[in-house]
């Protein structure tokens, strides 16, 4: 077994397991610059991707969907006036539901759309550090998506936010901290290549939701897919060295890595 593969630990295995045997769908309202990372990435991963944002159909989809993925990456008008509905439709029958708040802070229409889903209680909120600060209420912004702030320097904002909506946080970095109202642990797996190929955050933000489609805890569900994909980095990492052929190599990655107990 590859060493990346041998770090997953015995709650993330069970969790890609039943992820790849119930082939979860998930509903995501993404940013349109990586929908189509996000879903090959889900369809490697054995989940099965929807993609609609218009109020007319996302809030009636989602129902038939076993996750929802709200991401504010590239917010469109017609998607700004169906996630509060969506959201609603989401909690409404039980779904769980993701939130990742791309590049609040500054921005005056995304920075108050994710404060006010709050009240909606996400499962799992992935978020860099300037991004969580910013969804928490700290006068903090990072560099249009890209964070300022380290997650360790975000940790309170992520404790307060875990503690408001019940669930858990995950603020991503070159570390990955995962934390809900009890309990707080690490990821440090991944390749720097990640930063360089648009839309991984939105696939972890996807993976997250494929998880906690089949899994009630969303810490442990936060911490699968956290792990999932470092390794799967790890893995594509050490085929090549270049971003081009990274993203293709982080796919085949993400169907490699094993769920073997």
């Amino acid at each position: 077994m590859p060493a990346d593969d041998a770090r997953l630990g015995k709650s993330a295995r069970a969790v890609i397991a039943r992820v790849r045997e119930r082939q979860p769908v998930v509903h995501c309202i993404t940013a349109a610059v990586s929908m189509g990372l996000v879903a090959d990435g889900l369809l490697a991963g054995g989940a099965r991707p929807l993609m609609t944002e218009t109020l007319a159909e996302a809030p009636h989809l989602t129902t038939e969907a076993d996750a929802l993925v709200i991401n504010l990456g590239t917010l469109s008008t017609d998607a700004a006036a169906a996630i509060p509905a969506t959201v609603e439709a989401a909690t409404s029958t039980g779904t769980a539901w993701v939130l990742d708040p791309t590049a609040i802070g500054k921005a005056p229409v995304r920075t108050p759309l994710a404060q006010r889903l709050l009240a909606f209680t996400p499962a799992i909120i992935c978020a860099n550090a300037s991004e969580t600060r910013a969804l928490a209420g700290e006068n903090h912004r990072g560099k249009g998506a890209d964070s300022t702030s380290v997650p360790a320097e975000a940790r309170g904002a992520a404790e307060r936010l875990a503690t408001r909506t019940g669930g858990a946080v995950t603020v991503t970095g070159a570390v990955d901290l995962i934390l809900d109202a009890d309990r707080a642990g690490e990821v440090g797996l991944g390749d720097v290549l990640m930063s360089r190929v648009t839309g991984t955050g939105c696939l972890h933000t996807a993976l997250a939701a494929a998880c906690a489609a089949v899994e009630e805890d969303p810490y442990t569900a936060a911490h699968a897919a956290a792990t999932w994909l470092g390794a799967a980095g790890q893995r594509a990492g050490k085929v090549t060295r270049r971003p081009g052929t990274f993203r293709i190599a982080l796919l085949d990655a993400i169907d490699e890595v094993k769920d073997e107990s």
